[in-house]
């Protein structure tokens, strides 16, 4: 029997870093010692209380169906979150809890775009993004974002990219794969540009809890009543209470959009996970202690191997301001070693240094690598030696 595909499935890339993690994984099952920088999740276990409150949850018969938008004392947990951390309030009816952030997205977009509709993705960008709006049948329109703006869209780019068509423009704050944080100023003059051409804000705050060196994260809902009301925030625990096996994210933003997001739900997965909602109830309601310890070991491991990493030749960093990424520009170090480019120098760290990163060409940064710190400093330390040591002895041949 010959199928054919869906042409919206042919069209889709492979996520770069499931693919590089599964490569790793394979080499590690052969016996090689692999370090994987690829991964983006935290190394920590989900905390105590937590899976407590899971088992407790189950222990109670709490494993049946529950609402397709989620559980009304989950988003009441979610609504309490944002007044507390941004000082917005948020109704029932304007919160949805989806199975993981990424869930979410799609499930946005699919609810947003109708054929040839243009959203406005800043590069680098999170991979998934760009194909997410393909599978909505929508346009990605992908602005450039040079090291020297600190990867961050200026008005100007944004307003010239805007086009009849657009529908929205998606904000990473802060951001993967580059750790960039936007200032309130900086947000402020964007949002100007989406009231002024009414452009929906996508804004995806995932990484929120993961923030370094004084640098505060701001969410652009939280600047206006206008700028709340035009923007919808996307979210989850999978980062900030390490749960991402656990699959819960949420929207929140206007009632008409939160609603066809909840009726497409109800057609596609009934309804996030009983037990990880329950679980995620704890997560915001009790301690958060484990995610301040989490927040504290990630900004040392930075600051201990960031000196280390700009020091290879060939290398070039920005130093990131949240998430657990560092994302250098290896150009110089591509060229000196005799390699096409990031894409075969990255194969040739996994292969030949035992290191497995995540070549930028999947964030659309072709010039980049992606090497996560959300793995022990022994380990980080170690794979930043055997990038010093395959960079050194590439350059003498």
């Amino acid at each position: 029997m010959k199928t054919t595909l869906a042409r919206r499935v042919l069209a889709l890339s492979p996520s770069p870093t499931l693919a590089i993690t599964a490569k790793a994984k394979e080499l590690q099952s052969q016996g090689h010692g692999i370090i994987g920088l690829g991964a983006g999740e935290p190394d920590f276990n989900t905390p105590e209380h937590i899976l407590e409150a899971a088992k407790k949850s189950m222990d109670e018969g709490h494993t049946k169906y529950t609402p397709s938008s989620g559980l009304p004392e989950l988003k009441k947990a979610i609504s309490e979150k944002f007044s507390k951390d941004q000082g917005i309030n948020y109704a029932m009816n304007e919160i949805i809890v989806g199975n993981g952030a990424k869930h979410i997205l799609y499930t946005l977009f699919q609810v947003l775009l109708d054929e040839g509709d243009e959203v406005i993705i800043p590069s680098p960008y999170w991979v998934s993004y760009p194909e997410q709006v393909k599978l909505a049948d929508g346009v990605p329109v992908i602005v450039e974002c040079k090291e020297n703006s600190n990867f961050k869209i200026s008005p100007r780019q944004l307003e010239e990219a805007i086009t009849n068509r657009t529908k929205a423009v998606i904000i990473n704050s802060p951001g993967n794969p580059t750790g960039m944080v936007y200032s309130k100023e900086e947000l402020e003059a964007i949002g100007e540009i989406c009231l002024k051409h009414n452009v929906l804000i996508v804004s995806d705050e995932i990484y929120e809890k993961l923030v370094y060196g004084g640098n505060k994260h701001v969410s652009i809902a939280q600047i206006s009543p206008d700028l709340k009301e035009q923007t919808v925030v996307v979210n989850g625990v999978s980062k900030s209470h390490s749960m991402t096996g656990w699959r819960i994210g949420y929207a929140a933003g206007n009632k008409e959009i939160v609603e066809a997001m909840t009726n497409l739900a109800s057609h596609s997965t009934s309804n996030p996970t009983t037990t990880a909602q329950y679980a995620t109830i704890e997560a915001y309601r009790g301690t958060q202690k484990p995610v301040e310890e989490m927040k504290k070991s990630f900004e040392g491991r930075l600051e201990k191997v960031f000196a280390d990493l700009v020091s290879i030749p060939g290398f070039s960093c920005l130093k990131p301001q949240g998430a657990f990424y560092l994302f250098p520009n290896v150009t110089e170090a591509v060229k000196a070693c005799g390699y096409k480019d990031a894409d075969e120098f990255s194969e040739a760290l996994l292969e030949k240094a035992k290191v497995a990163v995540i070549p930028g060409s999947g964030f659309g940064a072709p010039d980049n690598i992606r090497l996560s710190y959300a793995t022990s400093l022994e380990n980080l330390e170690e794979a930043i030696r055997r990038i010093q040591s395959f960079v050194a002895e590439r350059m003498q041949k």
